[in-house]
């Protein structure tokens, strides 16, 4: 079975932003220390993020998930900080899919396995269940695991999923569309410049935060509808320095010489998304 590009597959994890504790006081996080954590559910086939939850950094990432509706026959990656057998059941009985890196002591009985070709990186495919006696209560179900070696990176994974039907090979693929999220989280905190707040309270720091996403999302709209084949950086740019052009939006990509697109400085790339 191969995935069909109309199936939503989404990542899901958080990001941290670190904040000054005597300034954001309401961010709790370390004994001296203040942040805040960005979780988000990621459209890896529409490259914007489908949800978006915000926290004080000490609230742990898997508590995330119950702020999460699940999609019948979407596919949700996690990794392994999100290895909560209740709420993986939860998934199931969603009928969706999910593919969780397993942690080290994953207590796993095998029924059988599937034949693997090891050239792929496959070491191994097997059913089972869980067999701890808690994890095996709180999941009853049947569970695949694969195994993986990277080449690149000289690694080896292992992953938990309750989709039966896609190969091996598909189950470590889709494991690997979740650095889309992580790339999600290094552009936003690299261009729109949300590590400088222009406001200490809750909702400040929120309202910033959902105007940046916001900017995000409708750039990549733009992309999308005008076939743009640049960057998304490169797009907020344009915009960013044409706020007072009557250029049709449409015509602006069309003159526009990239090569002499610059480096926007801080004060001008933050007012052009604030």
């Amino acid at each position: 079975m191969i995935l069909k590009s109309k199936e939503n597959i989404y990542a899901f994890d958080s990001s941290t932003i670190d904040l000054c504790l005597n300034v954001f006081w309401w961010a709790k996080f370390r004994k001296a220390k203040g942040g805040i954590k960005l979780h988000t559910l990621y459209d890896v086939n529409t490259q914007i993020p489908a949800f978006l939850h915000i926290t004080p950094a000490n609230v742990h990432d898997v508590k995330a998930m119950d702020e999460l509706v699940y999609e019948t026959g979407a596919h949700y990656i996690f990794d392994r900080a999100y290895l909560d057998y209740t709420r993986l059941y939860k998934i199931e009985r969603c009928s969706a899919y999910f593919v969780v890196r397993a942690k080290s002591n994953t207590k796993f009985r095998r029924m059988y396995s599937n034949k693997v070709d090891k050239l792929t990186g496959i070491r191994c495919d097997q059913i089972g269940k869980l067999s701890g006696f808690y994890t095996s209560q709180e999941y009853p179900e049947k569970l695949r695991r694969v195994k993986y070696y990277d080449k690149e990176s000289n690694r080896t994974f292992i992953f938990l999923t309750n989709n039966m039907k896609v190969t091996a090979e598909e189950v470590a693929l889709l494991y690997k569309k979740r650095w889309q999220v992580e790339l999600f989280f290094k552009w936003v905190k690299q261009h729109l410049k949300i590590k400088s707040f222009w406001g200490t309270s809750e909702n400040a720091v929120k309202i910033q935060i959902y105007c940046a996403i916001s900017a995000y999302c409708l750039v990549s709209i733009v992309a999308d509808k005008l076939k743009l084949e640049r960057s998304t950086y490169e797009i907020l740019q344009v915009l960013g320095i044409s706020l007072l052009d009557k250029t049709p939006i449409n015509e602006l990509f069309m003159n526009i010489d990239y090569s002499n697109v610059k480096e926007l400085d801080y004060n001008q790339l933050s007012l052009s998304l604030f």
